[in-house]
């Protein structure tokens, strides 16, 4: 198998960044990917103008290339947040108003996964408190997602650069999705599988792999140390991918990685050009 079996998108919220935001699907295309994923782009608003989505969304189809995952608001990303859905007071309020601003966005351009991210534990508030919280916001983002057909996404981050989120281990996230179907009972939750973030918690990753392949939704990958294009560290990435899909998984691998000092479409000389295109 290998890389040039995957089905690879790339994260233009960390790769193509030294261009302006309308200008990052283009140059995913020029560089032969057809498969795009975002985080949530307008960091100080859950709400933009309809015109800046609008804008966005003629970019994604000018370039010919398909959104195929979107984060929810998850506050300051890339900075010191990590989520907005589990912080009482005006973090959680701006994710619910920005829920079906993300399901109606995804479903005008055929995106059918959305990435909610936990958030941090917050000082002097109960972390019970936080997570019955987390629950509700959780169950409205299923809704919204199951009605436009889509995948919700739960994702491990990691306890050395998250020090403060609780999600930093992948029992820890597939807890909460299964926590989430059940309070929902419409079994759209999944588990995002980081490699990345998983490696920098220690975790056996074929064990993680054998054990919860078969509620993945979506993954991820970069390398480690350092969080570059596969093959600037030391994970066996392509072995990795290899135990998935024996392991049953089919969906897409985001390329989330940093292109470290050179241009974005620089960074993808580790996959040949003819493997670049969706399948």
């Amino acid at each position: 198998m290998g890389f040039a079996e995957q089905r690879f998108n790339v994260n233009l919220s960390i790769l193509f960044t030294e261009l302006p935001l309308l200008e990052r699907p283009a140059a995913a295309a020029a560089a032969g990917f057809t498969a795009v994923e975002l985080w949530w782009p307008w960091v100080d608003s859950p709400t933009p103008a309809q015109s800046e989505l609008d804008a966005l969304r003629r970019a994604l189809e000018g370039a010919g290339v398909q959104l195929t995952g979107l984060n929810f608001y998850s506050g300051q990303l890339p900075g010191p947040d990590r989520g907005a859905l589990s912080i009482p007071g005006e973090e959680s309020e701006k994710f619910r108003a920005n829920i079906d601003v993300v399901a109606d966005f995804a479903e005008s351009v055929g995106c059918k996964a959305l990435n909610a991210l936990y958030g941090n534990r917050v000082a002097g508030v109960d972390p019970v408190e936080q997570d019955a919280l987390a629950l509700r916001n959780l169950v409205l983002a299923a809704q919204a997602a199951d009605r436009i057909g889509a995948t919700l996404l739960i994702e491990a981050l990691n306890k050395v650069e998250s020090p403060l989120c609780p999600l930093v281990s992948a029992p820890a996230a597939v807890g909460v999705v299964d926590k989430v179907n059940h309070a929902s009972g419409l079994g759209n939750a999944r588990f995002l599988m980081d490699l990345y973030h998983l490696s920098m918690n220690g975790e056996d990753l074929p064990q993680v792999i054998a054990g919860y392949a078969d509620r993945t939704g979506h993954v991820q990958i970069a390398d480690n140390p350092g969080r570059g294009a596969p093959g600037t560290g030391t994970l066996p990435l392509e072995d990795l991918l290899d135990q998935l899909g024996k392991a049953g998984y089919e969906g897409w691998v985001g390329l989330e990685y940093k292109p470290g000092d050179r241009p974005s479409a620089e960074a993808f000389e580790w996959l040949p050009r003819e493997a670049r295109a969706a399948r």
